[in-house]
């Protein structure tokens, strides 16, 4: 099923008044901008599985911002990292929003011109975009699955598994110590609260997001390696 380019503005006009109404709910915003980035990708074409509809997800990597935002001073950079990040994938798409629509196709361009591996690229702004996400969704599970476990500790148990492994000692070090500002875990449970919800119906958000996350990063995953881009480090 192809969607015209008149079709996805009507989406995303409706996704963006959506987002306006639920702000105060990154996670069910999230939900919803998963959902919708599910519902673009091509079913009929045999290579949907190398489709990435690049708004959607940039939307989704938007809201992670705002949850991070949430932890304090420990995530500063890489908020930071998220935001530049965005800002990259954003400009080139502007070049060509037809033919960048989907982020596989920035992938392909950089590929054949053989800056896939710089620093400024867009191929490894999306490789730090997509271990962002795997970082927020292993923080989730583990608040979804034990909301009595310190917060600090869930935040460097989720580090240690999806960035610290690609980060120099510089940007492992500087985490270890910003860590000390993480807020406890009961204030940033009612800091990710909507107005008028309670913490049933977060966890049960929680819960769905990760189970809407963890496909869509296997799938991403996938594409990195196809593209030899997943082993990537910090430079």
């Amino acid at each position: 099923m192809q969607i015209s380019v008149e079709e996805l503005g009507d989406i995303e006009a409706k996704m963006k008044r959506r987002r306006e109404m639920e702000k105060g709910s990154e996670i069910r915003s999230a939900i919803e901008e998963l959902s919708m980035t599910i519902k673009l990708k091509p079913n009929d074409n045999p290579d949907a599985s190398s489709h990435v509809p690049t708004k959607p997800f940039l939307h989704v990597c938007n809201l992670v911002l705002q949850v991070l935002d949430k932890i304090g001073p420990t995530m500063l950079v890489l908020r930071q990292d998220i935001h530049q990040n965005v800002q990259r994938l954003e400009k080139l798409c502007e070049v060509n929003p037809s033919l960048y629509s989907n982020v596989v196709e920035m992938l392909k361009k950089e590929a054949s011109e053989g800056n896939a591996r710089k620093v400024s690229s867009c191929s490894r702004a999306f490789v730090w975009l997509t271990r962002s996400l795997d970082f927020t969704e292993a923080l989730l599970q583990r608040l979804a699955r034990n909301p009595e476990q310190k917060m600090e500790q869930a935040v460097e148990e989720s580090y240690n598994i999806t960035l610290k492994p690609w980060h120099g000692w510089i940007s492992s070090a500087a985490f270890k110590v910003a860590l000390k500002l993480v807020p406890d875990n009961i204030t940033f449970i009612n800091l990710l609260l909507a107005k008028d919800e309670n913490y049933d119906t977060l966890k049960e958000e929680m819960q769905t997001l990760i189970s809407l996350l963890g496909p869509f990063l296997e799938e991403i995953h996938s594409i990195l390696r196809l593209h030899r881009l997943d082993m990537l480090k910090s430079p």
